[in-house]
């Protein structure tokens, strides 16, 4: 019996990418593929009903899921009016980490199990958390703006101007998951001394030592966040935390906005308590136009994009086509989202 598939992908995610892997992952199986191409990066994600950063309607969804058995997507969103109007639904995969664009309560009540791609984006991220890094110690979107703008700061060049090398310095990391390990090697290779604090970290391989948030945050000169948004760590770093870093410090946040408070690093930054921050993402995205964010000296910003990378694309569509392949197969699924390993048996 064919099998109806829904490739409900993006400007980034592309549907070939997830056509194509879902192909070599099943090769000889009968499968129907129909396209949606939602408009994000183009256009910014957002609430839709009860979920968050979903691209696309709930019209649109339903229209492209009549008669589908599975949708492979990185934004779609998946709500209880979804389910309801979808009866032949029964996998519904998200190339991303985190599959915030899903009713997950309400998909196990319909029987529809739902994946996710953990780590398809730890590489990319890793390497723009070093990028923002140096930018930020370096000041270089600062050079750059004045030299193109054809103003030449030798007062760059001053000591109190300088910032940091990574080599020598103490670099503390909140939280260390897949990307926080990869940013902690590359540290340790360039002779950082790195500070972790997560108290669900594995093995750091000796290249951090395990640390209270406290000791962190009175040692590190620059500190680096990577722990996932919840209850606990939601506003974890703000005036209190940056008042007990040294002098001079950084601030870099290439993971969510929830954790952080961008007032108290403004205010740090104009006392001068903070040499500088980077950020990849923000409180409210995209940013408002009267932040000061984007009137406060010496942040550098990047517009959630760290783990954009073309790799990035083909590990979402590769993961999430395993787990198709792992349900085609009858298999339990390695990375179900809502507790339902396999779907239930449709009538």
């Amino acid at each position: 019996m064919t099998v109806r598939i829904l490739a409900a992908g993006d400007h980034f995610v592309l549907n070939r990418l997830l056509i194509e892997a879902i192909r070599a992952e099943a090769p000889g199986a009968d499968l129907s593929f129909a396209e949606l191409t939602l408009p994000w990066p183009v256009e910014p994600f957002g609430r839709v009903a009860e979920v968050d950063e979903a691209s696309g309607t709930e019209r649109q969804l339903i229209g492209a899921l009549e008669g589908a058995e599975i949708c492979v997507t990185q934004m779609a969103p998946l709500t209880r009016t979804i389910l309801e109007a979808s009866p032949d639904l029964r996998l519904f995969g998200i190339s991303r980490g985190g599959p915030v664009n899903a009713n997950l309560e309400a998909a196990a009540e319909h029987g529809v199990a739902v994946c996710k791609a953990p780590g398809r984006n730890a590489g990319a991220t890793a390497e723009h958390t070093l990028g923002m890094i140096m930018a930020a110690a370096r000041r270089i979107p600062q050079t750059h703006g004045d030299l193109t703008a054809g103003v030449w700061r030798g007062d760059y060049y001053r000591y109190e101007e300088v910032g940091p090398e990574i080599g020598g310095s103490t670099v503390g990391l909140v939280g260390c998951g897949a990307v926080g390990l990869r940013v902690a090697r590359m540290l340790h290779v360039l002779g950082a001394r790195v500070l972790v604090h997560d108290p669900y970290a594995g093995d750091l391989g000796g290249v951090a030592e395990l640390v209270s948030l406290g000791d962190l945050l009175a040692q590190a000169q620059i500190i680096s966040l990577h722990a996932r948004v919840t209850p606990e760590t939601t506003g974890m770093i703000g005036a209190a935390q940056i008042a007990a870093m040294p002098p001079g410090g950084i601030v870099v946040n290439c993971a969510r906005g929830a954790l952080l408070d961008y007032d108290a690093v403004c205010d740090a930054l104009d006392s001068g308590h903070l040499y500088g921050a980077a950020f990849d993402v923000f409180p409210e995205e995209p940013i408002p136009s009267g932040s000061r964010l984007l009137t406060t000296p010496n942040i550098t910003l990047t517009p959630h994009l760290a783990g954009a990378s073309k790799q990035t694309a083909a590990n979402a569509a590769r993961i999430i086509a395993g787990e198709v392949g792992r349900y085609l197969r009858g298999e339990p699924l390695l990375h179900s989202a809502n507790g339902l390993e396999k779907p239930f048996v449709r009538d």
